[in-house]
């Protein structure tokens, strides 16, 4: 139904005015039939960045390529590309199949033709038999399926999504983001996909950018952006993950002696120099005993415990510093005040370059 295109940016730089810049020299690849995340706080460029891609703004400087071709000044419609927004946007006096069928409607497209694309759409996101419906009879799920078939009816080479989970509740998320990848998956279109939750961009994405103040902090995989951040940013943005002062010494090829409090690490230096440094410990590579076990690397005093069902979190007072803790050990609780020994495993602590 669609075919797939590479999307470019080369050194991309949008200003609106005096020192207002929303992106700053950003170059990246999002390769053909792959899911592309932006993801980053509120202000960071990305929804800028996605609508670069969409026509909808256009670089101050730099080049936007889309299967090979400079788009740079070109307008959307010149684009193939789709757009899903957040506010999924729907004709309320339409119904499912004209909201669907709109595009290719506009383009003067033979009823014949715009009805059977549009019935194949929605036959693609789960909702035959829903042409008839008017928006406000659906769920909120429902109509971002709407949404989404409104999209791929024009058998885009692209696919945009703007925040599209944003407006629903948390369960319908995750069961709505599962859609969006598997749909993508199927289909083999190329998404560039905007958000600020970084489960969401973890759980669906091929690749991840990072943004952070109008310039990537990092791009890679979601498994390389969770187990070795660039960054202090990163590592706090992408997941939960302590920041802990440690000491490098004695580098030997790609691994370091890492000293953190009465504890010594070999870990990769990631290009760090010896001295002061700070390591990046996620949560769930943290392993606590009883305060006596040999096992224990560290020390510490449980000062905050909380229950949520499939495990415990807990702030840990420790010689290292306070340490945040996801323990997925529910049947052994432990209380505030309670002496702790804590290990750390070897997966989820990285050394953060300088």
């Amino acid at each position: 139904m669609t075919r797939a295109a590479e999307v470019r940016f080369e050194n991309v730089t949008k200003s609106y005015g005096g020192s207002a810049t929303a992106v700053r020299d950003v170059s990246f690849t999002i390769p053909a039939g792959t899911l592309c995340t932006l993801l980053g706080p509120s202000g960071c460029g990305k929804t800028t960045t996605l609508r670069m891609i969409a026509g909808l703004e256009y670089p101050t400087s730099g080049r936007v390529l889309i299967g090979g071709r400079d788009v740079s000044a070109l307008p959307p419609a010149e684009r193939d590309v789709s757009m899903v927004f957040q506010s999924y946007a729907l004709f309320p006096h339409m119904n499912v199949l004209e909201n669907v069928g709109y595009g290719l409607a506009v383009s003067r497209q033979p009823k014949a033709r715009v009805r059977e694309a549009a019935l194949a759409a929605l036959e693609s996101v789960g909702l035959s038999g829903f042409g008839e419906r008017l928006p406000s009879e659906l769920s909120g799920g429902q109509q971002q399926r709407v949404a989404v078939a409104r999209a791929l009816v024009l058998e885009p080479a692209v696919l945009l999504f703007d925040e599209p989970l944003s407006n629903l509740d948390a369960r319908l998320r995750r069961r709505m983001r599962e859609e969006i990848r598997d749909l993508q998956q199927r289909l083999g279109v190329t998404v560039a996909y905007v958000t600020h939750d970084q489960a969401e961009a973890l759980a669906i994405s091929d690749k991840i950018i990072v943004m952070n103040q109008a310039v990537i902090a990092q791009e890679g995989t979601p498994r390389d952006l969770y187990e070795q951040p660039a960054n202090a940013f990163v590592a706090g943005f992408v997941g939960e993950a302590n920041r802990l002062d440690a000491t490098l010494s004695h580098r030997e090829g790609e691994l370091a002696k890492v000293t953190l409090g009465p504890a010594t690490l070999t870990l990769p230096h990631r290009g760090a120099r010896e001295g002061a440094i700070q390591l990046a410990v996620r949560p769930e590579a943290i392993a606590l005993h009883d305060a006596a076990d040999p096992a224990a690397m560290l020390r510490g005093t449980v000062s905050k415990a909380a229950y949520l069902g499939g495990l415990m979190e807990y702030t840990l007072a420790t010689e290292a510093g306070d340490m945040f803790v996801i323990d997925p050990h529910t049947n052994r609780m432990r209380g505030v005040g309670e002496p702790v020994g804590i290990s750390l495993g070897g997966k989820g602590v990285a050394v953060l370059p300088a």
